[in-house]
């Protein structure tokens, strides 16, 4: 039997597993470029959204011009100040719960143009 895989190292107990694309440690692999983010007008929404989510309130943080890793680190940082749970999905943070006046006046300190949207 022929093997069509790629030989290289898997584990290494210096680094860990290793990305198989690039040969490096998964922590810095180099072969997943960042997706970069579409133009925003510069504005930052914050908004609460009940859809799909049986009744239950969330904040969405919409706009910020951040990459994967630096939007995660923020939304750590917001969920902290809230006091409450969340997650990030295709670049919008949501956080658990009606925190907008909160949000907002976090995003305003941190040097963001944030303002409520919504109804």
């Amino acid at each position: 039997m022929k093997k069509n895989r790629k030989q290289g190292i898997v584990y290494s107990t210096d680094t860990g597993r290793m990305c198989p694309g690039c040969g490096h440690p998964v922590k810095k692999c180099c072969c997943s470029t960042a997706k970069p983010r579409p133009a925003s007008d510069g504005v930052v929404r914050v908004k609460r959204q009940t859809k799909g989510r049986k009744g239950s309130g969330v904040s969405l943080i919409e706009g910020l011009p951040l990459q994967e890793t630096e939007l995660k680190k923020l939304g750590k940082e917001l969920k902290k100040k809230c006091g409450s749970g969340g997650t990030i999905k295709n670049g919008v943070i949501e956080i658990q719960g009606d925190h907008r006046e909160l949000l907002v006046q976090s995003l305003l300190q941190l040097g963001y143009n944030a303002r409520l949207a919504g109804g």
